[in-house]
């Protein structure tokens, strides 16, 4: 090849790399330009171009902004429920647990609902849930429905144990003065204590004392008349003796005496003789020598 052919050739080179100069050419004025080469984004397979359309050639629609979540409506749905707070907001079980073990009686359902701010029917569910727990588990407790009313028990089989602690050498049973004491105030309650000596012959106010201690008896008040103070059995006397109420004490009349024997202890001492007779003294003072 000659010289001036190889510089023809890079001149011809670098007018091809210059950009055009000068007017616009008319297909491309008037839109006709030829389109670009696609680009390919790395979204096609088996060789296509990922152009971001699908099938039928429309582009996506992209997320759908009618069901994007919204932060601020959220937010309001969260201030418009209701928390539960203080009470309401413990775990059930262990607050029903806590509750009952500082009950002296035994505590309804209603009540227990009203405290721990909860719906009746989960605290009965609750409730007998606890009882079912302890039953499998065998506990020296049980949970029992009494009067109507749950309450903790020991369980029956530990008694022995329950028993020991409790007494510690002292004395289980009461007396029988206290028994005797006890039935007084039952069946003549409001009774003063006076009154209560009256009727068993002897003074009881150490066994009076004892009952208070107890807690089978209470004061109740004072007599009108001398001001005396009044006693009456108390709720721990019927739940002692398995009762629902004093209308459950039994009759009194199978334990009196029978007539016959009150007569009998009547005439004792009554004289065998008429005083009024005219030999009174005499006729005395003769069957007396003769007994002897």
């Amino acid at each position: 090849m000659s010289e001036e052919t190889y510089e023809v050739q890079e001149a011809a080179a670098d007018a091809a790399a210059e950009p055009v100069r000068g007017p616009v050419p008319a297909a491309v004025r008037d839109g006709d330009a030829p389109e670009p080469p696609a680009r390919d984004t790395g979204g096609g397979t088996d060789g296509e171009a990922g152009t971001g359309a699908d099938a039928d050639g429309a582009p996506d629609a992209g997320p759908d902004l009618d069901t994007a979540p919204d932060p601020e409506t959220d937010a309001d749905a969260d201030e418009g429920a209701e928390v539960p707070e203080g009470v309401a907001a413990l775990e059930l079980k262990p607050a029903l647990e806590a509750v009952l073990m500082v009950v002296d009686e035994p505590a309804t359902e209603e009540h227990l609902a009203k405290v721990l701010q909860r719906r009746r029917r989960e605290i009965s569910d609750a409730l007998r849930e606890l009882a079912d727990e302890y039953d499998r588990q065998h506990r020296g407790f049980e949970l029992r429905l009494v009067a109507e009313g749950w309450r903790f028990y020991t369980r029956a089989e530990f008694s022995e144990a329950v028993e020991s602690f409790v007494l510690d050498g002292q004395q289980a049973r009461l007396t029988q003065a206290a028994l005797e004491t006890l039935a007084v105030v039952a069946y003549r309650q409001p009774v003063s204590r006076s009154r209560v000596s009256a009727v068993r012959g002897v003074n009881c106010d150490g066994v009076m004392r004892t009952l208070l201690q107890r807690g089978l008896v209470e004061e109740a008040g004072a007599e009108p008349e001398t001001g005396a103070i009044l006693y009456t059995t108390t709720h721990y006397f019927l739940e002692r003796l398995g009762l629902r109420g004093l209308d459950e004490l039994p009759e009194l009349a199978p334990f009196l005496p029978e007539a016959d024997a009150v007569e009998g202890d009547s005439q004792e001492g009554v004289p065998s003789f008429d005083v009024d007779a005219d030999d009174g003294g005499d006729a005395v003072h003769d069957r007396t020598q003769t007994e002897h």
